[in-house]
């Protein structure tokens, strides 16, 4: 059995955030740490709260997991202030293991995440550390400085890839879910210059939260299983798309309800 440290805000939901990962990482069989950053006040409508935890928690968080178990693999997710970027970082460069990044900054309902001063620290000092990160469109145009308005057809994805993978010295995978069309591809740029990607039919359905969350935790745990990282995406696609199956006659509130996730 593999441990996996999350570190992500809190969604009372429970369909994304550090519940849905604890959720994923266990139905995979594996075991996770919880290291909360935010607390959020949302349901499957939306976000209207959100309470950092103070830096001085986070440390004694991170150094409280860090002092007693062995750790395989990381996934972050929600950093919502620098004080507590800074600390994450500086407790993981000192542990060798592979970060997965999903690099949370609005809310699907529009609510922002992160401070722009966070957003400039993570991406230059944080990002570097990492094994992967993984943004959804909207994510990637913003990390690359373009117009937040800006709705980029494929090719003009690619040269985003491209130019973040160069940039942080880091693998980037670039969600594709925002693209028009009945076919969901995801692109893995490595910062070689090599790409891979990964396909699957677009499934219409509200219950989506959680997306982002269920893919980063599932690639990390399947990374500290040892699979390579086209395997790892590869696996936790197909975790995905499971779940997204799963959820398709689910009524759970009354908004963009979460995927099922059930053991493998």
């Amino acid at each position: 059995m593999k441990t996996i440290l999350s570190i992500a805000g809190s969604d009372t939901s429970a369909g994304a955030g550090l519940q849905q990962d604890l959720k994923t990482i266990t139905a995979l069989g594996h075991y996770a740490l919880t290291v909360p950053t935010a607390l959020t006040a949302q349901n499957t409508m939306g976000v209207t709260r959100v309470m950092a935890v103070p830096a001085d928690m986070m440390e004694a968080q991170l150094d409280a997991v860090m002092a007693d178990f062995d750790i395989d693999a990381v996934k972050i997710g929600m950093l919502p202030e620098r004080s507590s970027a800074e600390i994450v970082a500086d407790r993981l460069s000192r542990m060798g293991v592979p970060i997965v990044c999903d690099p949370v900054m609005v809310s699907t309902s529009g609510t922002p995440l992160m401070s722009e001063d966070c957003m400039t620290f993570v991406t230059s000092r944080l990002f570097p550390l990492t094994t992967l990160i993984t943004p959804n469109i909207p994510e990637a145009i913003c990390l690359a400085g373009r117009n937040v308005n800006e709705k980029p057809d494929r090719d003009t994805c690619d040269s985003i890839g491209r130019q973040l993978a160069a940039r942080f010295h880091t693998a980037i995978l670039l969600k594709g879910g925002h693209l028009e069309g009945n076919v969901m591809c995801d692109t893995l740029y490595s910062p070689d210059g090599n790409t891979h990607s990964f396909s699957s039919p677009k499934v219409m359905t509200r219950n989506l939260h959680g997306t982002g969350c269920t893919l980063s935790s599932a690639i990390a745990t399947f990374i500290a299983q040892g699979m390579s990282l086209e395997e790892s995406i590869r696996q936790a696609k197909g975790v995905i798309d499971n779940g997204i199956r799963n959820a398709m006659t689910l009524r759970i509130g009354h908004g963009n309800g979460p995927l099922w996730i059930t053991p493998m």
